[in-house]
């Protein structure tokens, strides 16, 4: 394996790393590697702290000190990165105790910075530049790095809810002077507070924040510090002066400075609460009475444990480093949010106890992380995942209902869709058990059929009564997330979330609400456009946009009627009922040329008609040729998109969104993906690893064999599969292995095999039921005919049921006098039919306008159509 230093060198040399790995020797054949057996050691946190793909291409992750799942994340901060740190940017303010890979700016509360420089005129501004060089290191648990103008050397590490500095100061005769700001969040602050203790050795403060994305959420956090020595004079300020000797401040720009003797070794041990600085005093002798180095061992101990969850053998050191700081990254959120005592903050603003032996966790950025990062955790955490999951329970208790995007003790309802509930669903169904899942399907239910009102005007699903009503979600600003309509893709979010709500309900025994909204989960099919073949916003008439579906402005994010993306990118994200969207696309040879053309560029942004890998609602898309038989195709597409990933410091395709981005990668090293949001189905493509261990609970394992999959030649195409000794075509696994374990053994090749998993049946199973036979379009329902004549329209239909059988056109007038002429016929064999309607309209009818209304029927299915007929009689 490379030493630490000669990783540090390739991050700093990261813009020339394809020409590092081209100018790499050989890989050669010494037998099978070994497993892993100390995964702290293939970690590197600087990896992804810099900027992946042009668009949205800040990863923001942190490289400081944390725990699994730590209250603390105890990380520098860069000048004018919102998400606190960038590998790119020299210029940092010091380093400050909450950190989150986030798209908004938030967390960067209570900063430090060490310094031998005055204190100036604006302290509350200063920074100071950091080296980006191999004295510059990150490593699970402990963080260092250097100021080459002050000579400096910042060493972090933690515990769950402390964090401790060590900070050299050169012995050049300047003082060594340590800025604590209070109120320096990254998001800004409403009000901030810092008391220098008259022990001089103490600091306690307080600072509130929140605002996340626009919101109005806010938090309060309040921190107690302790210095391994006295300092020798003080101040502090309030964002418009510097007062010497002032022990106090109270402003949202409120800081102090501490100043110790020229050459001071100093060590800082800080620690937070949410409740008040009695619990952050509390939390600090609870755990911050070990050395820096016992507290840095401690630290690093507890990450060896955990990320040995999961051994792999392997040759290819820089894929087993991505892959170990990948699953690094998927272990540091959700964040606990009590006290050492179990006490925390509730969502109603009271304090409260958390049950022994148990966790309260904060900050679920749900949209992002249901997909991969909750099965991943519940796998391997299913404890630690039934605490995640009764902590948004509790947090409904307290609130009125589950909370979208939870940050600290607030629901900000950032994105669209109800994703707190795929993201409980998708923890219970990989394991997490231990929680109250009846309480928790009541809130589901309510939020899914009357909103789920909570406080300060939260609401989980905004508009469900026109949802319900409709069908879909009308495109209109009822249906909006920061201020942009997106519509659309609330009404295919909503249908995973009412399938997870299924299967959830199912698991409990509960099959009259599994049935409700498993027929609620097919809703997307109601914004399917048979004319443009696209999944489309329609409006609360009933029409679609004439034109094309694809259609975006370079000024905008994405297209309107979607959340950062577009029509080609969510025309994909019917997880549930693939083979459903597969019928409705044409066919398997029609969706397989699509998809073709969809992933020939990997990472292009919201507005263009390719595959965004770096943002989640493409994450599904390289799996998708394992419904359609050509598994061979997802074997290829997902090595791809892996290759995006690698150790450096641009080693991810976009922002991590706390762990979602990471946990992707986890997946596909793997070989397996969990595909369908509420179900425990795992699919299947060539892992990356020739020995892959994962440990579940009661001493059960799911063991893979790869052989080959790290050799010379990387072996990347699956030639069959075996499933506890069985051979299987299947190109998924059966949703009880999760649970059970098993041996999984892979054959591959260097080249497709395009006879393994082909079949109708290798395909992962789809959830169909409740779906509808057709849909329907009129591409132009205006028709102009005159008294005693016959105008048609076009009426286009698209099979959505493969054995759905033939379609007839009925209709009826608000005028007796106007009569529709019956049409019946066949499907063509992609499933489409352009269907000319005639209408008739009798010499008795004045002139005005009427409504015609088609019903198209196929089995036992019917939609129905309106067309508005113009009569007017010729002119004279």
């Amino acid at each position: 394996m490379r030493s630490r230093r000669a990783l540090v060198a390739i991050l700093a040399a990261s813009v020339v790393f394809i020409a590092f790995v081209a100018a790499a020797p050989p890989i050669a054949y010494d037998g099978d590697p070994g497993f892993v057996t100390d995964p702290v050691d293939h970690v590197a946190t600087l990896i992804g702290t810099g900027t992946g793909g042009q668009t949205v291409g800040e990863i923001n992750n942190f490289p400081g000190a944390t725990v699994p799942f730590g209250m603390v994340q105890y990380s520098p901060d860069t000048v004018g990165n919102y998400a606190g740190y960038n590998y790119g940017n020299s210029r940092s303010t010091g380093f400050s105790m909450t950190h989150a890979s986030v798209g908004c700016a938030a967390f960067g509360d209570i900063s430090m910075l060490p310094t031998t420089n005055g204190i100036g005129a604006q302290p509350w501004q200063a920074w100071e530049r950091i080296a980006h060089d191999d004295t510059e290191r990150g490593v699970p648990g402990y963080y260092t790095v250097r100021f080459p103008g002050t000579r400096v050397k910042a060493e972090l590490t933690a515990t769950t809810r402390t964090g401790v500095g060590r900070f050299s100061y050169p012995r050049n005769g300047r003082p060594a002077l340590l800025h604590v700001r209070s109120g320096a969040s990254l998001a800004g602050n409403s009000r901030a507070s810092i008391q220098i203790g008259e022990d001089h050795t103490t600091i306690t403060g307080w600072a509130t924040s929140g605002g996340f994305c626009g919101k109005n959420n806010t938090y309060t956090v309040y921190f107690a510090m302790k210095f391994s020595q006295p300092f020798t004079s003080y101040g502090t300020w309030d964002g418009t002066a510097v007062y010497p000797g002032a022990r106090g401040a109270n402003s949202p720009f409120s800081g102090g400075y501490v100043e110790f003797p020229a050459g001071a070794v100093l060590e800082v041990r800080t620690a937070i609460s949410y409740v008040g600085i009695e619990g952050a005093r509390a939390n600090l002798a609870a755990e911050g009475a070990a050395s820096f180095n016992d507290v840095r061992d401690a630290a690093s101990k507890s990450w060896n444990a955990t990320l040995s969850r999961i051994s792999v053998a392997g040759r290819n050191a820089h894929d087993l480093e991505t892959f170990y700081t990948a699953l690094y990254r998927s272990l540091l959120h959700p964040n606990t949010f009590n006290d050492a005592d179990g006490r925390y903050i509730g969502f109603d603003g009271a304090v409260h106890t958390v049950a022994a032996g148990h966790t309260q966790y904060a900050n679920f950025s749900d949209w992002d992380t249901y997909r991969c990062l909750a099965p991943l955790q519940a796998l391997l955490f299913p404890d630690r995942a039934s605490d995640m999951a009764q902590s948004l329970v509790n947090d409904a208790e307290q609130s009125g209902a589950l909370p979208r995007w939870a940050l600290a003790n607030a629901a900000t309802a950032e994105m669209s869709g109800d994703n707190v509930v795929p993201l409980i669903v998708n923890l219970h169904a990989f394991g997490a058990e231990d929680f109250d899942t009846r309480t928790a399907l009541r809130y589901m239910v309510n939020a899914a059929t009357k909103g789920g009102v909570g406080l300060g005007g939260y609401v989980e699903r905004p508009g469900i009564e026109t949802y319900l009503e409709f069908g879909y979600a009308p495109f209109s600003f009822e249906f909006r997330t920061d201020g942009w309509i997106a519509a659309a893709s609330i009404t295919l979010e909503w249908s995973v979330d009412d399938f997870a709500i299924s299967r959830f309900a199912d698991s409990l025994g509960d099959t009259a609400t599994a049935a409700e909204f498993q027929g609620r989960s097919q809703y997307w099919q109601n914004l399917f456009n048979p004319s443009t073949g696209y999944i489309s916003p329609r409006n609360w008439t009933s029409f679609f946009r004439a034109g094309p579906a694809f259609v975006v402005s370079p000024s905008d994010f994405g297209q309107v009627g979607f959340d950062e993306g577009n029509a080609a990118q969510y025309v994909w994200w019917v997880p549930h009922n693939v083979a459903g969207l597969v019928t409705a696309l044409g066919g398997r040879d029609a969706v397989a040329g699509r998809l073709d053309g969809f992933t020939r560029k990997l990472n292009v942004g919201p507005n263009e008609p390719y595959l965004w890998a770096g943002n989640e609602p493409g994450f599904g898309v390289p799996w998708l040729y394992n419904y359609i038989g050509q598994p061979w195709q997802t074997q290829r597409t997902v090595d791809r998109v892996r290759g995006l990933f690698g150790p450096t410091a641009d080693g991810e395709p976009g922002n991590d969104d706390l762990g979602a981005m990471a946990s992707w990668y986890v997946w596909a090293a793997l070989g397996l993906y969990p595909s369908t949001p509420g179900t425990p189905i795992l699919t299947v493509a060539a892992p990356l690893f020739d020995r892959i261990v994962i440990a579940l609970p009661g001493g059960k394992t799911i063991r893979i064999s790869a052989p080959g999959a790290s050799g010379p030649r990387h072996l990347n195409y699956v030639s069959g599969l075996s499933v506890d000794g069985q051979p299987t075509d299947h190109t998924w696994l059966p949703e009880s292995f999760v649970r059970t374990g098993g041996d999984l053994s892979f054959t591959l090749a260097a080249y497709p095999d395009r006879s393994w998993g082909t079949s109708e049946s290798s395909a992962p199973p789809s959830f169909g039921a409740g779906s509808s036979a057709v849909t329907v379009n009129v591409p132009s329902p205006i028709v102009t005919i005159a008294p005693g004549s016959t105008g048609t329209v076009r009426l286009d239909a698209q099979r959505m049921i493969g054995d759905a059988g033939d379609y007839t056109v009925t209709g009826t007038a608000s005028d007796g006098g106007i009569t529709v002429t019956p049409s019946t016929g066949q499907f063509s064999p992609d499933g489409s039919a352009s269907i000319d309607v005639p209408i008739t309209v009798a010499r008795s009818v004045s002139d005005e306008y009427y409504l015609a209304f088609l019903t198209s029927t196929v089995g036992q299915s019917a939609r129905t159509s309106t067309v508005l007929v113009v009569v007017q009689s010729p002119s004279e």
